[in-house]
C-alpha cells in the first residue's frame, strides 16, 4: 500500500465520513451501515477499499466484524505532507 492507494480511498467524501466516524472508536459493518442511505454491499465497498489502502483494521468478534482506524497511516501521511508546510526558503540577491 502506497500514497496512491490511500489518496484514492480519501478522494470519496462517503470513505472519509466513515473514518470520521470511527474516529470515535471501532464499530461494526452494520453500525457504520445505520448512517448511510445506501445498500450494505456499497457499504462493504467503501469498507473494503479503506481496508485496501491500509486505512483501517478489521477484527472479528464472534458473528461481526469491526472496523478501527489504522493511525499510523494517517501519521505517514501527515508527516509527508508537513514537508510542504512552514516557511518558504527566500533567495538572497
Amino acid at each position: 500500500m502506497g500514497f496512491q492507494e490511500t489518496f484514492k480511498a480519501l478522494s470519496d467524501p462517503i470513505r472519509r465520513e466513515i473514518l470520521v466516524m470511527l474516529k470515535k472508536g471501532k464499530m461494526s459493518a452494520g453500525e457504520i451501515a445505520e448512517n448511510f442511505d445506501m445498500t450494505g454491499a456499497t457499504i462493504s465497498y467503501h469498507l473494503s477499499q479503506l481496508k485496501k489502502a491500509g486505512l483501517l483494521f478489521e477484527t472479528k468478534y464472534k458473528n461481526f466484524i469491526y472496523y478501527e482506524i489504522n493511525v499510523s497511516v494517517f501519521e505517514e501521511v501527515m508527516l509527508w505532507l508537513s514537508q510542504f508546510g512552514g516557511k518558504r526558503d527566500e533567495k538572497k540577491n
